[in-house]
């Protein structure tokens, strides 16, 4: 395990030089998961929550969050991000909605933070649209699944 690199050598917080890396592809997928009640599961699924069309207003969501990502964390680069892609995975049975998301640039820096992020507001616009009806939903398992690209390789979660 190496040192933090957000931390100089006064300890004082600065955003990490990457002007040395070499320009790589990177791609980082992310995941988060949503439970909720049976019944809001429903709703998604058929179109009948009143605020409209649940997934589809999250998938945008997570990628403006993707693109918004260093206005929301201090210490992020500011990425030209290629692409965006957003799946979701409703269960209506076991009412559980399993959210992705995998963000791909050609940089000097990877996006884990970018896919992290468009998973969290994907799902805190599924919250949003949904607490009307729902209030005990969890947001939970907000996590990276795999990331490829740049001097630290290929990460992969078992």
């Amino acid at each position: 395990m190496t040192g933090l690199t957000h931390l100089d050598d006064s300890g004082r917080a600065h955003m990490v030089d990457v002007s040395d890396k070499d320009i790589t592809r990177r791609e980082a997928t992310a995941r988060a998961v949503v439970f909720m009640q049976p019944a809001t599961a429903q709703l998604i699924s058929t179109g009948g929550m009143a605020k409209g069309d649940v997934l589809a207003v999250a998938q945008v969501a997570g990628v403006m969050g993707a693109k918004r990502t260093p206005d929301l964390i201090p210490l992020c680069h500011p990425l030209p991000i290629t692409g965006v892609d957003m799946a979701f995975d409703l269960d209506t049975e076991r009412a559980v909605l399993e959210i992705r998301a995998t963000v791909r640039v050609t940089g000097r820096t990877g996006v884990e933070m970018e896919a992290l992020t468009a998973v969290s507001v994907a799902a805190l616009t599924v919250y949003d649209m949904c607490k009307a009806v729902d209030r005990s939903m969890t947001i939970s398992e907000i996590q990276l699944m795999h990331k490829v690209g740049g001097k630290s390789g290929e990460f992969v979660r078992a």
